[in-house]
């Protein structure tokens, strides 16, 4: 597939050759001074490879890096901007990046559309400005980019306050830069990897049509999950979601779904929200998974990130505790799957491996006097039964006989060897979300609840029969 002209437009976003932070200042705290500290710390890291350039025409040097008086005694190699001085400064500042040649803005300033009259008139002088000298911008009113592979880090939160994920193969874009900041503090703490966050604001320029249509050529990228107040362009929207959804799975969480919120929205980041109905048909249209929440979006998400995709809706499940399995079986109604009948063949080994009193079936409950040989067993027939298609383990790590770093292992060889989607689901407290770690660690996502596993499972179901469908 040949690399579409949006992929080198946004390039420097991600993996600058030299970023430029207009407004960067030596005054701990300020919004200035986080981001310059953000590259810094990358590049005495090994991480950010490019080089700094803070801009202020008050400052000779920050921390013993040159600073630049202006934006045209900046180096010739600086292809990224950061901006983060007072609006009624920006379209001045604009200007001269335009004089200077610099391509790619990020605007983290506020107090734009989001305001009012003067606002709006502020960020058309911008866009005029970008238009007409081929520049790409991203913002205003927003926290920017994060990308864990190469250092960039716009976000205006010391790491003291907010920690940043590690690497991994989830795209994040966001309208709102708190909940992007929050999303990234708790992707941190659940060990979830992010491949980079974009948080857009009033989305200009930069949005999340044109997101897409990069990360569809993103090889760090396996899924692409969007929070989206509203959409200005619904057409260019729906192409982009087209040709991505044929590509990789993209999971949105859309607020404004009622008359408060879409107000909220509309103050917020300037968005018309729209009828909620008209986006559900939209995802629908375009193969978008519709995220009723953040923790279902990122349920979905680190599935798609580590999963293969099911052949079909049928669910298995295996479990140690029978008010769990009882559980999934629920949610499996819940979220619209059928449960596998396991065939004569699986019910026969099951049998002739178990004790008596182990539940052989769909749910399998090996019961709580197992041992790890015993889940083997049951995964070992259930990923060989033509009639499963996707596979729920519910390992109570509490059964006493129960060998947890063997179980683990045996969990992540089936999840490597076989065709179908393994998860996990490990409902406890501290020692539990322990072995999830590890677990997770080896590959295997995994889940507090049986309900929260069985829904990521049905992601993975909604999307499969989306591309069948499309593809034929």
């Amino acid at each position: 597939m040949e690399k579409p002209k949006i992929v080198e437009e946004l390039k420097p976003f991600f993996e600058p050759k030299a970023v430029a932070i207009i407004g960067a200042t030596d005054k701990k705290g300020k919004v200035g001074n986080v981001i310059f500290e953000n590259f810094k710390m990358n590049k005495e890291r090994g991480i950010f490879k490019g080089n700094i350039y803070p801009v202020n025409p008050k400052l000779d040097e920050i921390e013993g890096y040159k600073v630049y008086k202006s934006v045209e005694e900046l180096p010739e190699d600086t292809d990224l901007a950061v901006i983060s001085i007072p609006a009624k400064f920006v379209p001045a500042t604009m200007k001269d990046i335009a004089k200077k040649g610099i391509k790619s803005v990020v605007i983290i300033t506020g107090g734009f559309g989001e305001l009012g009259e003067e606002g709006k008139r502020m960020e058309q002088e911008i866009l005029e400005i970008a238009r007409e000298n081929g520049i790409r911008v991203i913002g205003p009113n927003c926290v920017g980019v994060y990308v864990p592979d190469t250092g960039v880090d716009t976000v205006f939160l010391p790491e003291s306050k907010m920690d940043r994920p590690k690497s991994g193969e989830i795209a994040f874009v966001s309208q709102s830069g708190a909940f992007a900041a929050a999303m990234l503090d708790w992707a941190a703490m659940a060990g979830i990897g992010i491949s980079k966050m974009v948080s857009y604001g009033n989305k200009l320029d930069v949005d999340d049509a044109d997101l897409m249509d990069y990360f569809i050529h993103d090889d760090a990228t396996k899924v692409v999950t969007f929070y989206i107040e509203g959409v200005k362009d619904g057409r260019k929207f729906i192409e982009s979601a087209k040709r991505i959804s044929q590509v990789k799975p993209v999971i949105a969480l859309k607020s404004g779904r009622t008359e408060y919120g879409a107000k909220a929205a509309s103050s917020h980041t300037g968005s018309l929200a729209g009828a909620d109905t008209i986006y559900d048909a939209v995802f629908k249209q375009t193969g978008v998974l519709r995220a009723e929440d953040f923790e279902h979006m990122f349920d979905v998400a680190k599935a798609f990130a580590k999963c293969k995709l099911p052949k079909g809706d049928r669910v298995g499940i295996i479990t140690d505790g029978g008010g769990a399995g009882v559980m999934a079986s629920d949610a499996v109604a819940k979220f619209g799957l059928r449960m596998a009948d396991l065939s004569e063949e699986s019910l026969r080994y099951l049998k002739e491996k178990f004790p008596p009193h182990a539940v052989a079936g769909n749910p399998t409950d090996v019961v709580g006097d197992t041992d790890a040989q015993r889940y083997k067993y049951a995964i070992e027939a259930f990923v060989n039964d033509p009639n499963v298609d996707a596979i729920v383990v519910i390992v109570l790590f509490q059964v006493p006989l129960l060998d947890e770093m063997e179980i683990i292992d045996i969990l992540a060889e089936y999840k490597e060897k076989s065709d179908k989607p393994i998860v996990a689901v490990a409902m406890g407290g501290k020692k539990t979300e322990h072995y999830a770690k590890i677990l997770e660690e080896k590959g295997v996502p995994v889940y507090p609840t049986p309900e929260r596993g069985v829904r990521a499972i049905a992601g993975l179901v909604h999307y499969a029969k989306y591309l069948e469908r499309v593809k034929g």
